[in-house]
């Protein structure tokens, strides 16, 4: 099975270059986000029409998720929880299965943080908290499990072509890369730096100021796995090329391989 995760910064602006991505890569499961749409103007016909049931939760012009699957979504679920007064619309969830085993998967879109300080990077913070009280009820379930996104998070200095200019950013400040680690710490595997380890490996390349033509990008689109399911990876790997294409995301998608 392929699965990806792919933050398209905005599904109606861009589903014909989604549609040509779905059509080469072939993905079993897609794990979207910033699709800024509400649940109803999502493109459905258009994906369905190519094999995959959706699922979506979304939010007038800001953030949204979804999952796009060939297999059935089983057990569906909307919100991260911890905060059930948070209308962000940020995470879902679902089972996919055949008749061997079952997988949970999980797809987000992790607050940006910024400016700091001030409140919106003190919900990305309480929001990280959340996210590893829901990593650690996955790690405790018998079941194999992923959380995949856009986790507005560069781990590492070498995540980065230029990370002196991020040491004042929400996305690599000590708290927010110390929160990723506890995280990471908790027995999850990083599916790229499993098998891409060192630098040069981005995910993202801003729209400003050629960052693309200049590779000055950052890795902040990651896969964590429980150890059941890191035990299923085949191979990883970045469609970096999706970049360089006519009205692209500033994002590109980032797949794991699985013996599923």
């Amino acid at each position: 099975m392929k699965l990806a995760t792919f933050n398209i910064n905005g599904v109606k602006a861009r589903q014909e270059a989604l549609c040509a991505w779905l059509d080469e890569a072939q993905p079993d499961v897609v794990l979207l986000q910033e699709i800024k749409s509400v649940d109803e103007g999502f493109p459905r016909e258009l994906i369905e029409d190519k094999g995959y049931n959706v699922e979506t939760h979304g939010q007038k012009g800001f953030n949204g998720v979804a999952i796009l699957s060939k297999l059935p979504l089983e057990d569906v679920t909307r919100g991260l929880p911890g905060d059930d007064g948070d209308e962000q619309a940020r995470w879902i969830e679902a089972t996919v299965a055949n008749e061997r085993q079952a997988l949970r998967i999980c797809g987000l879109y992790l607050p940006n943080g910024n400016p700091v300080p001030g409140p919106k990077y003190d919900y990305k913070l309480s929001w990280m908290t959340r996210l590893e009280a829901r990593a650690r009820q996955l790690m405790a379930d018998e079941m194999p499990a992923l959380m995949a996104g856009d986790y507005n998070v560069i781990p590492q200095a070498e995540d980065a072509a230029r990370p002196e200019a991020w040491t004042e950013d929400a996305l690599f400040l000590p708290q927010t890369r110390d929160a990723f680690r506890r995280i990471l710490n908790l027995g999850f595997t990083e599916a790229i730096r499993a098998r891409h380890p060192g630098p040069g490996v981005y995910t993202f390349w801003d729209y400003q100021a050629g960052a693309w033509q200049k590779n000055n990008g950052i890795r902040i689109d990651h896969v964590l796995m429980t150890p059941a399911c890191a035990d299923l990876m085949v191979d990883c790997g970045i469609d970096r090329d999706i970049r360089g294409r006519e009205k692209p995301s500033d994002h590109v998608p980032v797949w794991v391989e699985l013996a599923f």
